[in-house]
């Protein structure tokens, strides 16, 4: 049988397979992103059909947003983004970092549609109580995110499109909260997305032009954060774990400390450690941060705002939800430097307390929902004892209390 020709073009090896191209690697990014979404929210919430939770409502709701920091972005939000809101197709929304709403706004007719779902100013939309959606995606994600139609978790919200950004403190990088558009199909275009970046970038510029940048001094934000952010100058420096201690520790302590006594702070009395060791740290951390760190005793030379001073000055002006609102958790959570885990101990304790102690539905509503106080049992006592008994979601916090307390009613096995 005559072998057939083999044309010269012929490869003498099997071809690489085509490179997928960058839309389909953008498709496959974003169905992960909204999986991972669905099992978050599935974790969270006992049914695919549901409403979000009101939990501010009249003066309390005007107080509370009267005195977030995105009051001061609502202009440029309503300047960039109110022509969408007024022409009847979709609505502007921002909530804070919690996911609570605090204004929907928009044409009259589409503003009705959206409180079927407690799509409203004082509802709650994270994940945890709303599931799936682009503001609440947006914050758990840390980046702008647009959720279509069926890609909601929640069945009552699919009918609708939205697009949100994170608007973050330009000082400390501290989460504020979202801006958001919601509509119909038509926000499923990439522009959408891309309008809602440019708004929360131009507000985060707003923010820092209205303080003054960080020509003001210094801050360090290191409340939920196992590296702090240390900000002046001009600069923003991610900072190493143990350089994160020891700024904290000189920060909490600006009469400064002996070499014994940061030491002491940072490895414990019982531990024996080389002065060469802590004198080679201080000696890395100097070149990164230059004449803010002194010597004899070591010391900040600037003032150093710290968030978690923050905290503290609002407890001490009797502001609470100020204080959970600039609670981003807690100080250096995986610091194990005995003089951070005391300060981290010391500021939870007393903002516990002052919760526990406010009687405040709101308040502790906000520490239940937090990673810290999911599993409060105390907390979620309190909340049920607060909450008026025409509260939508008192039921949902009852089971919450009621599933705590067999928990911790279980006897422990040896």
């Amino acid at each position: 049988m005559p072998v057939p020709d083999v044309p010269r073009t012929a490869p003498s090896r099997t071809a690489p397979a085509p490179r997928p191209s960058r839309r389909f690697l953008v498709a496959s990014t974003h169905a992960e992103l909204v999986a991972a979404s669905w099992r978050r929210s599935a974790a969270a919430l006992p049914a695919p059909e549901f409403l979000a939770p009101v939990e501010l409502s009249g003066p309390e709701l005007d107080g509370y947003r009267r005195a977030h920091p995105l009051s001061r972005a609502m202009p440029l939000f309503r300047e960039l983004l109110g022509s969408l809101a007024d022409d009847g197709t979709h609505l502007l929304a921002v909530c804070d970092a919690a996911g609570r709403m605090l204004w929907v706004e928009g044409h009259r007719g589409l503003r009705g549609r959206a409180e079927r779902m407690n799509f409203v100013a004082g509802a709650r939309w994270d994940e945890r109580h709303a599931g799936t959606n682009a503001p609440g995606t947006a914050l758990a994600l840390g980046h702008a995110v647009q959720i279509v139609a069926a890609e909601h978790y929640n069945r009552l919200v699919q009918p609708w499109t939205c697009a949100a950004a994170p608007v973050h403190d330009p000082r400390t990088g501290r989460l504020l909260g979202a801006v958001d558009i919601t509509g119909g199909d038509h926000l499923a275009a990439p522009h959408c997305l891309a309008l809602v970046r440019a708004t929360a970038r131009a507000a985060e510029a707003q923010l820092a032009a209205d303080r003054g940048g960080s020509a003001g001094g210094w801050s360090l934000s290191a409340l939920g954060r196992d590296e702090a952010l240390l900000t002046g100058a001009g600069r923003r420096i991610r900072l190493g774990r143990r350089h994160s201690e020891i700024l904290v520790l000189l920060a909490a302590h600006p009469e400064g400390l002996t070499g014994d006594g940061l030491a002491a702070g940072l490895y414990g009395c019982e531990r024996a450690v080389p002065p060469v060791t802590l004198r080679a740290e201080l000696s890395r951390l100097r070149r990164l941060v230059g004449p803010l760190l002194g010597s004899r005793p070591y010391r900040l030379c600037a003032v150093v705002e710290t968030d978690a001073a923050g905290v503290e000055r609002e407890l001490a002006a009797g502001d609470l939800r100020a204080a959970l609102d600039r609670y981003d958790g807690p100080l250096l959570p995986l610091s194990e430097a005995p003089g951070v885990c005391r300060l981290r101990r010391l500021l939870e304790d007393r903002l516990r307390r002052a919760v526990l102690g406010s009687g405040d539905a709101g308040a502790l509503q906000s520490w239940a929902d937090s990673p810290w106080g999911e599993d409060d049992l105390e907390v979620w006592e309190r909340l049920l004892a607060a909450l008026p008994e025409s509260a939508a979601h008192r039921r949902s916090v009852a089971v919450r209390a009621r599933l705590l307390r067999a928990t911790f009613a279980q006897p422990v096995r040896r």
